[in-house]
């Protein structure tokens, strides 16, 4: 599995370039820290681990707070922090966050199949 994610403030409609972001994994009941990078201009990063990933339990931590202290806009959340338990298609998953200083979503995205012959 590769999970992808994209930032977008929705106070501004603009993406969120350079936001930390880290991939835990669940063993024997303790997160451990699988990956990590930084969003790129469109808010995006493409895969958090080079490495397929299996099937189980994950942790997506956004350093949101750093985000907005660097604007000088106060904020509810220091981190954004996004557990799922992935049993889907193990090949991509992808994670959009809408972010604003008092509220946030999250949803599971689409990520075009480059598989087949034909497709995008």
């Amino acid at each position: 599995m590769s999970i992808s994610v994209q930032v977008i403030d929705s106070t501004n409609g603009c993406p969120v370039a350079d936001l930390a972001v880290t991939l835990h994994t669940r063993e024997h009941g303790t997160w451990h820290e699988v990956a990590g990078s930084r969003t790129d201009s469109a808010g995006k990063v493409g895969s958090l681990s080079d490495r397929v990933l299996p099937y189980g339990s994950y942790r997506l931590v956004f350093e949101t707070g750093e985000y907005f202290a660097e604007r000088a806009v106060d904020t509810l959340y220091a981190e954004v922090v996004v557990s799922l338990h992935y049993q889907g298609d193990p090949s991509r998953l992808h994670v959009p966050l809408l972010l604003s200083p008092f509220s946030y979503t999250t949803y599971r995205g689409n990520v075009p199949r480059t598989d087949a012959v034909g497709q995008v």
